[in-house]
């Protein structure tokens, strides 16, 4: 893919600091972690190197990585390496791609309380999987999943949902059969729904009676137990969106999927069209209008302050894993699903490196793209040389990633 033209970090560069002077008083430390990370990676701020062709002498600086996990430029190789990690666990079936969605009312106590509120989703959302597919009136068997958290919509405004990948069936109680869901059907979206609503209302319920929901600003009245009830039965009778989406053509397709939403915050480079007179221009596409893509024209300022509602909670795992899939007994369970399903068991590959290898040997092994290749003549390979002119010691910015 053709390197992008304009990057997050040019805008964050151009008009972060008049961005933290307006809004200095509501930034949280997170946020301007992020802004400081961006900002700097891949600058001279950060140290580097020189490198130099190996064939014709091109020379250029190479400067390190933020390593910050909304860094649009540092997710390509963590990114890689979980592909490869969930290829090996592809199951020979199909696989499904449920969203859970929650009403705008519950949007806005989750900006004043993400990590309390991404919490109760995804235990909501996977209480609500495991406990239909495992009633026998639908499909009485132990699935796995995972669940990835979204806070963002095309037009990167908030809003929190979570992407579920499913395979299509799952272990029987007594772990002698698999289980396979009818096909193109998984399980009855209503009947999640019902039950996803009334889980996440009772969790935040409890939050709020245990004392953990905080609210200020608009949402301050909150504070009051008959005001919080009031506002919860806005929601509880409303029809809360959980989508099935049509089943993966294939194990290829999941694959593809996960790589291109499981490491992304908000927007990729690749998304933004023109920066400019202080204005962004931005590619998205309107679900609402048979999915066309569309240019969005923002101010600097509305950019960096939707790009920066997305921040995530320091330590938040925002990837988890469920049922056979949940990672204290993952590789018992997945030996179980392939005898079951008779497939072969996986191998290990003679070509797996039995040393540590250096990062770039690992991205051309996964992505098949080389970070060595010289850009000019295309034949020789860059080796670094030394530190270039103007390298500062090293930021300490705390690796989020």
């Amino acid at each position: 893919m053709e390197r992008p033209k304009r990057e997050v970090a040019d805008i964050f560069r151009r008009y972060g600091e008049a961005y933290r002077q307006q809004h200095e008083g509501s930034l949280s430390t997170a946020q301007r972690r992020v802004m400081t990370a961006i900002e700097v990676c891949r600058t001279a701020a950060l140290g580097g190197h020189l490198e130099r062709c190996d064939c014709c002498n091109y020379e250029r600086p190479c400067y390190d990585s933020c390593r910050d996990r909304h860094c649009p430029k540092c997710q390509s190789l963590a990114r890689a390496v979980w592909v490869e990690k969930r290829t090996a666990e592809v199951l020979p079936t199909h696989y499904f791609h449920v969203v859970f969605s929650v009403p705008e009312q519950i949007a806005s106590l989750a900006y004043q309380n993400k990590k309390v509120v991404y919490d109760i989703l995804f235990r909501a959302t996977s209480e609500t999987l495991t406990t239909i597919a495992a009633d026998l009136k639908h499909l009485g068997a132990e699935i796995g999943f995972f669940a990835v958290l979204h806070s963002w919509g095309q037009n990167l405004l908030f809003h929190p949902h979570l992407h579920c990948v499913v395979p299509g069936g799952g272990i029987s109680p007594d772990g002698s059969r698999w289980i396979s869901c009818r096909p193109r059907f998984f399980l009855p979206v209503r009947v999640l729904s019902r039950l996803f609503r009334r889980l996440f209302l009772q969790y935040l319920q409890e939050a709020f009676d245990s004392g953990k929901l905080h609210f200020f600003s608009s949402l301050a009245t909150l504070k009051d137990p008959q005001a919080f009830r009031r506002h919860l039965h806005l929601v509880r009778n409303a029809e809360w969106v959980v989508y099935a989406k049509p089943p993966f053509a294939g194990p290829q397709q999941v694959v593809d999927y996960v790589g291109r939403y499981t490491h992304r915050v908000a927007i990729s480079n690749h998304r933004i069209v023109d920066i400019e007179d202080g204005q962004v221009r931005f590619t998205w596409r309107d679900y609402r209008d048979n999915n066309q893509e569309k240019t969005m024209t923002l101010s600097a300022d509305q950019f960096i302050g939707r790009f920066l509602l997305h921040v995530l909670p320091s330590g938040f795992h925002r990837i988890r894993y469920y049922g056979f899939l949940a990672n204290p007994h993952r590789q018992e369970k997945l030996k179980q699903c392939r005898q079951l399903l008779g497939m072969t068991p996986p191998t290990k590959s003679s070509s797996d490196p039995a040393t540590p290898e250096d990062y770039r040997d690992r991205y051309e092994r996964l992505t098949g793209r080389s970070l060595r290749e010289c850009p000019v003549c295309h034949r020789g390979h860059m080796i670094p040389v030394t530190n270039p002119p103007g390298v500062s010691s090293a930021l300490a910015i705390k690796d989020t990633s």
